[in-house]
């Protein structure tokens, strides 16, 4: 009887998994596709085959709901790791490399950067979950600061130019203009170079 018990209970678990699964994969394709202001807890049901009222159960409220879409989109499409660039000692070079491999990530990451960064002045829960991306691009910035032996306001000018250069929409704007994502690297990288001269 207690085999039995918690045979039932393994797979009342796994489905329970899955069912979540379900509902987090749905609502990934929806935020891709129209974007987490238009996604509505009808479609994600109706996509992850279940009744409304099982979003709810497993995602009681909206920074819950994307703080998992977050998670597994991430999971799925990790953004480039930087401190693998720490090493290069010339501070342009370091910010090119970390440009190039922001840049390519944001050609891959674009439908759903775009829609995401869009909807999140719409919707607080968004913002506060997408606040662990920002904290990621400050620190960069400080990568990229190092051995620029920069002072006051030189520093002050370089680390905002740097912060401006690490956004998705510089990178729309450069690629927009006709540029490759290593050309845009390179342009970005020498604007940023230039935000630091005195």
């Amino acid at each position: 009887m207690a085999e039995k018990r918690k045979y039932e209970m393994k797979a009342r678990a796994q489905h329970v998994a899955e069912t979540r699964r379900r509902i987090v994969e749905a609502t990934v394709a929806l935020h891709r596709e129209v974007g987490p202001r238009e996604t509505t807890i009808a479609e994600i049901a109706r996509r992850a085959g279940v009744e409304r009222l099982t979003v709810y159960k497993h995602f009681p409220d909206d920074r819950s709901l994307f703080e998992a879409c977050q998670g597994h989109w991430l999971t799925r499409l990790p953004p480039p790791d930087f401190g693998r660039h720490a090493g290069i000692v010339d501070p342009d070079q370091r910010t090119s490399a970390v440009l190039r491999d922001l840049y390519r990530w944001y050609r891959e990451a674009a439908p759903m950067l775009r829609h995401s960064l869009r909807d999140a002045a719409a919707l607080p829960a968004l913002a506060e979950t997408l606040q662990a991306s920002r904290a990621m691009l400050e620190q960069t910035v400080e990568l990229l600061l190092r051995g620029r032996g920069l002072r006051g306001k030189a520093s002050i000018r370089a680390a905002a130019a740097l912060g401006v250069s690490l956004q998705f929409s510089t990178w729309e704007s450069l690629t927009a203009a006709g540029l490759g994502d290593d050309e845009a690297a390179e342009v970005a990288t020498a604007m940023a170079r230039a935000g630091g001269s005195s």
